[in-house]
């Protein structure tokens, strides 16, 4: 297996993004595998693979539609409204059931045909929506499952596991690319580029992380402005 080389579970998104310039930061050879499963944001698959382009890493799509049709949900099923907040009690109707069970899965057989053993994934504890399947816990497990099931040692990677949006809106920042991340990718599940729709769990998740990125990252700068003046 090649430890000089990762694959990055790409959507395109914010989060998808931020870490596959992560994954050029620390590996010689970068992938990313994108996926199209029934949504209906589905316009992500293309801006992923200009951002891909642009990052000069190789790029690949593979449809899983049947993921969409398995469970009940808002992102593949036009006929359910989208919560915009999450449910009491339970997660909100956005979960695809099963979507990075099989997402990661594909992914690893994938590496294993390339002889990849880091695999890096976008997914959040922090601000996991409710999503069980974004978990510690769940990856941890997973992880050792594929493991075993391929007899290789595959090693997972999750940078942005216990952060929250406004540290990786710094992250980004940090890796260059906080232009990048702000005009190139699609978080939106109503499919709008860049800043999106405004109103959806994923937009206002991602916009309330960037301003309050921002706002930090002013004050920093006043305050070194301060520390000369003295």
């Amino acid at each position: 297996m090649n430890n000089q080389a990762a694959l990055v579970v790409f959507s395109g998104g914010q989060d998808s993004t931020t870490c596959l310039y992560w994954a050029k930061k620390h590996f010689k050879e970068v992938y990313a595998l994108s996926f199209v499963y029934g949504q209906k944001h589905v316009k992500e698959v293309e801006l992923a693979r200009e951002i891909a382009r642009k990052a000069e890493v190789h790029f690949d799509v593979m449809d899983v539609s049947f993921i969409g049709n398995l469970g009940s949900n808002s992102l593949t099923d036009t006929s359910i409204h989208m919560d915009e907040e999450k449910p009491d009690g339970s997660f909100p109707n956005t979960f695809v059931p099963g979507r990075n069970l099989f997402f990661l899965s594909i992914a690893a057989v994938y590496a294993r045909e390339r002889g990849i053993a880091h695999m890096v994934t976008g997914v959040s504890q922090t601000d996991f929506s409710g999503y069980p399947d974004c978990r510690d816990s769940f990856i941890k497990s997973l992880n050792v499952t594929l493991n075993l099931a391929m007899d290789e040692q595959f090693v997972i990677h999750t940078p942005l596991m216990w952060i929250d949006k406004a540290q990786t809106w710094a992250l980004a920042d940090e890796l260059g690319v906080l232009d990048i991340v702000r005009r190139d990718t699609l978080t939106c599940y109503n499919g709008v580029q860049g800043d999106g729709c405004g109103h959806c769990p994923a937009c206002k998740l991602r916009r309330e992380g960037l301003e309050k990125y921002l706002a930090s990252k002013e004050k920093t700068l006043e305050s070194l402005k301060e520390a000369d003046v003295e």
